[in-house]
């Protein structure tokens, strides 16, 4: 069958969050700069879509590609993690300490920041001709994303600094369901479509991604983005992290674990086979 009913894929969440905190530093260090350097890629593919069809909706339906692609290629993003490795720490696997999901998180986030910084930098050679000449309009276009979602936030003091946190837990809610909407079936297509919907209300949404915003900010800078690196991390990339860190445990990570796994059935209830556990 392609469907896997929500016991199932929470205990496939619980087993990936463990895999991943047991993981060597070398292939979570890789797998974590590939997983930044695709998103990243996607992220620059959405806005010259969005900038040259004039559209931001078709930008966000094109965006999911490369999360969908970082996903079958078993990469990791930090949002991701963020949801899944806690679990394991809250099952009491064995061997499974919380230093263990603090190590994963840290080789994750830099990974992710080395690859998307990567691509920040070879998509502003591609927008610059090497930086000999102005950027081109998408180029432009990166710069002032990036004031605005720094600075802009700045000029609302301490609104700001909620509106950004709020943003950030809102994407992380839709991210880590796209993650877990993966584990819903054993096809190809089926976790496609499951990944691509919540992807989309995250991006055409403009929540904030700490792991987009690796390659939004740092590119923004070298195409004449008007702030500075200190603002990037203080209205932007520090609060980003701590929203998606919120978000992903407590709307997607803890509700499905106390609903699905610490939640006993009564045997007395009747369920045809094939039913999924909780519908209605």
């Amino acid at each position: 069958m392609s469907y896997v009913s929500p016991p199932e894929f929470v205990t496939k969440m619980i087993d990936a969050g463990e895999s991943k905190i047991f993981m060597s530093a070398r292939d979570a260090l890789i797998r974590a700069y590939m997983a930044g350097a695709i998103l990243a890629l996607a992220a620059a593919f959405a806005v010259t879509v969005t900038v040259q069809t004039g559209s931001a909706l078709v930008g966000a339906l094109l965006f999911p590609v490369g999360f969908c692609m970082l996903y079958l290629l078993g990469f990791d993003l930090l949002t991701g993690v963020f949801t899944l490795t806690p679990l394991a720490w809250l099952d009491k696997r064995p061997g499974v300490r919380l230093s263990g999901v603090l190590r994963n998180w840290g080789l994750v986030f830099i990974g992710n920041f080395a690859g998307a910084l990567t691509v920040a930098v070879l998509m502003a050679i591609t927008f610059t001709f090497a930086f000999s000449v102005d950027p081109n309009e998408v180029g432009q276009k990166i710069g002032t994303i990036g004031t605005g979602r720094t600075v802009g936030y700045a000029e609302h003091g301490a609104a700001g600094m909620l509106t950004l946190f709020v943003r950030a837990v809102l994407c992380n809610w839709m991210v880590s369901t796209g993650v877990v909407a993966a584990m819903m079936s054993n096809s190809v297509s089926g976790k496609v479509i499951g990944m691509w919907m919540p992807i989309l209300v995250f991006f055409y949404m403009g929540f904030e991604h700490s792991v987009v915003n690796m390659f939004l900010f740092p590119s923004g800078l070298m195409l004449g983005g008007d702030f500075t690196f200190g603002d990037y991390l203080l209205w932007n990339e520090l609060p980003t992290v701590v929203g998606n860190l919120v978000g992903g445990v407590t709307f997607v990570g803890l509700t499905l674990y106390a609903t699905h796994n610490r939640t006993k059935t009564p045997h007395a209830l009747q369920r045809e086979p094939g039913d999924p556990v909780g519908a209605s």
